[in-house]
């Protein structure tokens, strides 16, 4: 049978502390000044603040002539007042403040603008009122939905979510719109990992129930024994900021800890005595596990039935960091056999969940009701630091918290479109060609074009290829002002080469390279003899398409997803594997095969309108003549 892997499969990566970028690439000076929404919408809304009369006042535009990035682990807060230009006697912004906010964030927002507090407005009222405001800032419990910005009508400049995730708000509309979004990342970090700790402790002490029994007026000591952590082992599964302080709190508890991260500095783990090891050793190892991972396609339901059945028998599970991460129905499943001895849940896959909610009723389990964020210090760090962010936007700054929408030359992107998605599509494919082992760290792309480097300004394409890195398999949102910034603190080099060829210079490029160094393939084949994962694209009448892996030249659109084999060169596998995915009604919408020379060694490369089921690439697995294959998720 062929070796396969799975698209859901981790990817391990360690990477330099100090996160170095490095590039060879000479930039042409071109401003920097059309809105990211043109990828996603080719006519985006321009955006121009208006005046309380509704007429235009100074442009809207986000610009910025640099990117502000805070180096201080503190948040103080700023003079608001010194960021408005002092020529500038037109009316203050107007800013909408939805949820509470910490009166220290308040007081930086009201030395820029007009500040109106107005708490649980339904949908409805939002909507009535949004379009009298610049600026809107949310926590968790206000949707800002399409008809949010709808009902704008253009008005809206930024949102503003006072927190790290932005599930409520729609980001695909506000790029539409024009509308920035940004958020606040870092305040909450040390709250996030206290209630973490407090729920590993009162988990293996039975805090919680033993209090409910007392309060019931019974004295139950013999019922609930705890467990000790000392020397057990805490696997950590996501170490960043919070999931890193979780770590060092809990070695001051005496466990062992053991970390898994896709992007987890391996210097910085060593320094904190912790071992990054594989999501199938962390899970399989562990006594406790605490979840710090964001949700996104690739970690939903990731603690599923298949992943609870590898576990050590008895083990504790903790979770602060986003509910869909776990399926809920399956850990009820693993808590009612044993397996999972208890958890320990802050967050939810619906919020408020049920009052009839199995899990949550569960004897074994305690809850609380996403309080990770919930302290003094940290209600007060996430406001001045989201006020400030509003502050800035408004003000024509972009920051590192910026999630969406920087600007560009529209002729620049105009040109460059096609070739904007062929490099995300690129970096898409080649991180899940990754295989866990030493880590990624250096990515080289390289450029083919007729015309002069100095001609040829790729700030985009490679903060697309960052993008398509780094997105996949993390909560980072990337665009073009916080994609080196991304790179750096995720520990990626990376270093670009343009090739001058001799063609005709009408198109901006005749193709686009991306090498992973030093890394292992879950796809041999992609693989080239210096130990690099290399594959190279092209747009092709305007669509992009897949040309090279590794050694073999392939030809295949990147509309949809791709199933990459190889096989022995004989007559009839095209049929064979075409076959089996019409029989299991997956739609083939390219096929190509690229040879090394007759009846030796070739690559089949398909696109599919639809991810095949896992029996559809087992049987495809086990057809004779191939050796390999992997299903690539676009």
């Amino acid at each position: 049978m062929a070796s396969a892997t799975s698209p859901s499969s981790s990817i391990k990566a360690s990477a330099s502390p100090n996160g170095t970028f490095s590039s060879n690439s000479n930039y042409s000076k071109k401003p920097n000044r059309i809105s990211f929404a043109s990828i996603i919408n080719p006519n985006p809304i321009s955006a121009k603040i208006c005046n309380s009369n509704g007429s235009s006042g100074r442009s809207g535009s986000i610009v910025s002539s640099g990117l502000k990035v805070a180096e201080s682990t503190g948040i103080a807060p700023l003079d608001a007042k010194d960021l408005r230009d002092p020529a500038d006697s037109g009316p203050r912004p107007t800013i909408l403040v939805s949820e509470k906010l910490g009166e220290a964030g308040l007081k930086v927002l009201r030395g820029f603008g007009e500040v109106e507090c107005l708490y649980n407005l339904s949908p409805e009222e939002l909507r009535e009122k949004i379009s009298s405001f610049d600026a809107l800032i949310v926590r968790s419990g206000t949707k800002v939905t399409r008809q949010v910005f709808e009902a704008a009508k253009g008005r809206l400049k930024v949102v503003g979510r006072a927190g790290v995730g932005i599930d409520n708000v729609d980001l695909p509309a506000a790029t539409e719109f024009g509308c920035l979004v940004v958020n606040a990342p870092t305040a909450n970090t040390v709250a996030a990992a206290e209630h973490g700790i407090a729920l590993l402790t009162s988990m293996a002490r039975n805090v919680a129930q033993s209090d409910a029994s007392m309060k019931a007026g019974k004295w139950e000591r013999n019922k609930y024994v705890g467990v000790s952590l000392v020397g057990k082992t805490l696997a950590v599964i996501g170490f960043g900021k919070v999931g890193s302080e979780v770590a060092r709190r809990a070695k001051g508890l005496g466990m062992h800890v053991i970390a898994h991260d896709p992007y987890a500095a391996a210097d910085r783990a060593r320094a904190m005595s912790v071992d990054l090891v594989s999501f199938h050793e962390a899970i399989c190892t562990a006594d406790f596990i605490s979840l710090h991972m964001p949700l996104t396609p690739t970690t939903k339901n990731v603690f599923n039935e298949q992943t609870f059945s590898k576990m050590k028998k008895g083990v504790r599970i903790i979770n602060v960091a986003r509910g869909g991460v776990i399926d809920e129905e399956a850990l009820v499943r693993a808590l009612d056999s044993g397996v999972v001895a208890q958890a320990a849940l802050d967050v939810f896959a619906e919020e408020p969940p049920s009052k009839e909610s199995k899990l949550v009723q569960h004897h074994n389990v305690i809850v609380t009701p996403h309080l990770g964020a919930s302290t003094k210090e940290a209600q007060e760090g996430v406001a001045i630091e989201i006020a400030e962010a509003v502050v800035g936007a408004l003000n024509g700054e972009l920051s590192a918290t910026a999630v969406n929408a920087p600007m560009v030359p529209p002729e620049i992107l105009t040109e460059l479109a096609p070739y904007v998605v062929l490099a995300e599509k690129l970096g898409r494919l080649a991180v899940q060609l990754v295989a866990g082992g030493g880590g990624v760290q250096s990515v080289k792309v390289v450029y083919r074009s007729a015309r002069d480097p100095d001609d040829l300004d790729t700030r985009l394409l490679r903060a697309m290829i960052i993008k398509g890195i780094i997105e996949p398999i993390s909560s980072s949102f990337v665009n073009l002002v916080n994609a080196d910034h991304m790179a750096k603190q995720k520990g990626l080099r990376i270093s670009e080469e343009r090739v001058t060829i001799d063609s005709s210079p009408e198109s901006p490029l005749d193709s686009i390279q991306v090498n992973i160094s030093n890394m292992d393939s879950k796809f041999a084949s992609a693989g080239t003899e210096d130990g690099h994962i290399s594959i190279e694209g092209q747009v092709k009448d305007g669509v992009p398409h897949l040309t090279c892996v590794g050694t073999f030249d392939v030809d295949v659109s990147l509309e949809g997803n791709v199933i990459l084999c190889r096989q022995v060169d004989q007559p009839g596998m095209i049929g064979i594997v075409g076959n089996i995915l019409g029989q299991h009604n997956v739609n083939v919408s390219f096929m190509s095969v690229g040879r090394t020379a007759p009846r030796k060694q070739a690559i089949m490369a398909i696109g599919v309108d639809e991810a095949p089921r896992k029996e559809t690439l087992d049987e495809i697995g086990n057809v004779p003549a191939i050796e390999e294959f992997v299903f690539l998720d676009l």
